[in-house]
């Protein structure tokens, strides 16, 4: 390797790991900003929170490393072009290409590796960090608890006075509030002065002993009139020990097929669930029309033989007219019936198949952006290199801006594209490389005209033709005036 493309990678290297860090670190305060509520207030130590932090990593790295390398590569050309290193490398013949051939061998490895991150590390640091918040109270039970206000864990409502002791577990003021089954009010209050919580961790139960309270259930009489007067039953306890089912927040186990999202699946995961998922569709829409078939009719009838003293006559254009007004009315009431209930069939199957499209659209757009995120580090360094080039300023001045802006625009147009081809209005395949497709034109453009040192605007075509009209307008007044 050459001196010049040592001292380029070691410039860009500098520059590409410092601005990846400081991005990654303010992503990493956005997703504690998101997941505020899950950690303030649970008494989480730091071991917790520092895997909730390693847990969510990952997931910021598909938007963090293509910026990262835009803002670099504005940056590392921007400095070489102000500090006329440039102008230096063009007089002893090297060109803008020459310079960048290690930078873009760099990018390729950066990119390979990007796909292999989005493809292994990015789906199973997916799966512990769903898997993780569902079962951070059974890692800690106390944090399922928050004093001062009421808590849904498992079919009971609990609110706590006071916490104290080593984990969290000794409980003043107990208020439990047990769901009904049925839509409606509480029909069961418990309140006790101090409690103590019971767990362990290879269990999904957690023991609540109550001491010292009282237990209170409504009453429902049988006599409507009697129900104004609200009845109910008190009954004073000195321990009572209440068990309470946290499985439903706890479910998944680690040893478990990853199945659930298909942010959690890999390129062959989702290959093979995608031909699962289309084969259960085609199955759907091929019984719903046999059904429906079958249901309006659209099958073999004996034929109607209308026996007269001579011969037999053809049937009436109005059947109608064959049958007597009750008759007609039966048969107009029970057509009616079938198409409402044909009607609601159809609705029914209709918004099912939309969702089933829908989550084959997803799986889709999960697969394309496995390689989005490669091919959009390319796409963000033959943007930033040559328009680095271009303005020919470095720092973190006007760098950071036009980084920002271009980062805004594809991001956005890739969020829309999505969202977009989620819902069926394009194919998850435009929809997913819509924002490369918009802004590759622009990298072509900045590429050449770094080449060929046009500058980001030739102002000239656009002040020449307006000098040329003023010249000719001044040309064809200015005898009138001298006469």
């Amino acid at each position: 390797m050459k001196i010049l493309d040592k001292y380029l990678l070691k410039t860009f290297l500098i520059t590409f790991t410092t601005v990846f860090v400081i991005l990654f670190f303010i992503f990493i305060l956005q997703t504690v900003w998101l997941f505020i509520s899950e950690l303030a207030g649970k008494d989480l130590d730091l071991i917790l929170v520092v895997k909730f932090l390693l847990f969510s990593m990952p997931r910021i790295i598909p938007l963090v490393l293509p910026l990262s390398v835009l803002l670099a590569s504005i940056m590392t050309f921007g400095n070489l072009a102000e500090n006329y290193e440039f102008a230096a490398m063009k007089s002893s013949g090297i060109s803008l290409q020459r310079a960048m051939r290690v930078l873009i061998i760099f990018i390729f490895v950066l990119s390979i590796v990007a796909f292999w991150f989005a493809n292994n590390v990015i789906p199973y640091a997916e799966y512990k960090f769903v898997n993780f918040r569902k079962n951070i109270a059974q890692a800690k039970p106390a944090m399922a608890i928050a004093e001062g206000q009421f808590n849904d864990v498992g079919t009971y409502n609990i609110k706590v006075n006071k916490k104290s002791g080593e984990n969290g577990n000794i409980l003043t003021g107990v208020t439990i509030h047990e769901k009904a089954n049925n839509v409606g009010e509480n029909k069961t209050v418990i309140k006790a002065k101090n409690g103590k919580l019971i767990s362990n961790e290879k269990s999904s139960i957690l023991k609540l002993v109550l001491n010292d309270g009282y237990y209170y259930q409504d009453v429902t009489p049988k006599k409507y009139e009697d129900r104004a007067k609200l009845p109910f039953v008190k009954a004073a306890f000195k321990k009572q020990i209440i068990n309470i089912d946290l499985s439903e927040l706890n479910k998944v186990d680690d040893n478990q097929e990853i199945s659930s999202t298909n942010g959690m699946l890999n390129v062959n995961e989702l290959r093979y669930t995608l031909d699962s998922l289309n084969k259960n569709l085609d199955n759907e829409i091929l019984s719903f029309s046999e059904n429906i078939n079958q249901r309006v009719g659209f099958k073999k009838q004996p034929p109607i033989v209308i026996k007269t003293e001579k011969k037999k006559k053809s049937l009436p254009n109005d059947l109608l007219s064959l049958y007597d007004y009750k008759q007609k009315l039966d048969i107009l009431k029970m057509a009616a019936s079938n198409v409402t209930s044909n009607t609601y069939s159809i609705d029914a199957t209709q918004k099912e198949l939309k969702d089933k499209q829908r989550d084959i659209n997803k799986h889709l757009s999960a697969l394309y952006e496995k390689f989005v995120i490669a091919f959009a580090c390319f796409l963000m360094f033959f943007i930033g290199a040559p328009l680095g080039a271009i303005i020919r300023k470095g720092g973190l001045g006007l760098p950071i801006v036009f980084a920002v802006l271009i980062f805004i625009t594809f991001h956005f147009i890739n969020t829309f594209g999505k969202r977009l081809s989620q819902e069926g209005g394009m194919s998850p395949f435009m929809g997913s490389w819509m924002s490369s497709f918009i802004l590759l034109p622009l990298a072509v453009l900045l590429t050449y005209r770094a080449t060929n040192d046009n500058g980001l605007i030739n102002f000239d075509a656009i002040t020449t033709p307006i000098s040329q009209l003023f010249q000719k307008i001044s040309e064809r007044f200015t005898p009138a005036q001298k006469q």
